[in-house]
């Protein structure tokens, strides 16, 4: 059932007992009876009109009751409509703003400000926190150099624009003179500077297949040459992680097997870059619940993401909080929101 139909079958007051309900799970971890959600709502109902409400509640999928209580917790459901209809995002106070700008100052290079972003997501949500580091597909080309190591292997010095310097060395199976690498790298930062890596590797890949003919010397070495450079492969890519030790602290993930699935799930990567993914092609902050990752390790955690920007204003990456379903959305949201906005301004000052 969707957010919407749930909205039109369950009423004002019905949704107020939801939110209630939840913000109390949330803050003490215990399923929350009739007498407490009483008490707590601040209306003065029948015990009988409240069970009616929880039956309500229950029916709509949004709430369970727990084999060994009277009380009721929320669904993944609950969670969701809560997050998308009854929310009260809490902002940063002006004490936890000045923490992360300071955390996020200083003349350091993009990786150790990303380091610095994980850490303040990780210290100021007591969850963990995670940081994509961007990927140099992403990142845009400011200048190649060619530098002969022997006969046949040559030194490839990347510039990019967030300020690293990458070293390769390629064997390309032939000689070139001074002369023709000067020449190469002239023709490949006059015509592919300023370019992302991908749009790169993929122009260089098409003028590759042009005919011959249509190729001069110094054009046909210049793309042999990026070509081995860049490769045909996408990078994986990474990210940083701090924290993920906080997790043993909420009884929901001391489950020592579901504990030791998250941390791998961590030490793999590969499925959480996949959930990363999704959410760099996505707009704002992103929320998956539970089993709404669709990744079973995260099946009682929930993922909170937002996009932060290179210093062209372009999305390089994005950062999270990882942490149990039952997190303090109110105040976690606008956390990731705002830090996401700290690096961005960080790493275009930088």
């Amino acid at each position: 059932m969707s957010n919407e139909s749930i909205e039109n079958i369950v009423n004002e007051r019905s949704q107020h007992f939801l939110k209630v309900l939840i913000e109390r799970y949330i803050r003490e971890g215990q399923p929350v009876g009739s007498r407490t959600l009483s008490r707590d709502s601040g209306l003065s109902l029948s015990p009988a009109t409240i069970r009616n409400v929880m039956a309500d509640l229950e029916d709509a999928g949004l709430i369970i009751s727990p084999h060994t209580s009277a009380g009721r917790v929320p669904t993944i459901s609950g969670y969701r409509f809560f997050v998308d209809y009854l929310i009260s995002l809490i902002p940063p106070g002006e004490t936890e703003l000045e923490q992360m700008r300071q955390q996020l100052m200083g003349d350091v290079d993009s990786k150790a400000l990303i380091e610095k972003a994980s850490s303040a997501l990780s210290e100021l949500t007591h969850m963990a926190g995670l940081v994509m580091i961007p990927r140099h597909d992403y990142v845009l080309l400011k200048q190649i150099e060619f530098v002969p190591l022997s006969d046949t292997r040559i030194l490839v010095i990347l510039v990019t624009s967030d300020g690293e310097v990458q070293n390769r060395v390629i064997e390309t199976g032939r000689q070139f003179t001074q002369s023709d690498l000067l020449q190469a790298q002239n023709f490949l930062n006059a015509n592919y500077g300023g370019q992302k890596l991908e749009t790169m590797r993929t122009r260089i890949i098409e003028d590759m297949e042009k005919t011959r003919q249509q190729m001069d010397a110094v054009m046909e070495q210049a793309l042999s040459l990026a070509g081995q450079v860049l490769g045909t492969d996408r990078e994986e890519g990474d990210f940083v992680l701090s924290g993920q030790t906080n997790l043993m602290g909420f009884n929901e993930l001391s489950d020592l097997e579901r504990l030791r699935h998250l941390f791998d799930s961590f030490a793999e990567k590969r499925q959480i870059l996949h959930l990363l993914d999704r959410c760099m092609e996505a707009e704002g902050v992103q929320i998956f619940i539970g089993e709404e990752s669709g990744y079973e390790p995260f099946g009682s955690c929930s993922l909170i993401t937002a996009p932060y920007q290179n210093d062209d204003g372009e999305v390089a990456g994005v950062l999270g909080v990882v942490g149990p379903t039952r997190m303090d959305y109110n105040k976690v949201i606008p956390i990731v929101d705002v830090t996401a906005r700290l690096l961005s301004n960080a790493l275009k000052q930088r």
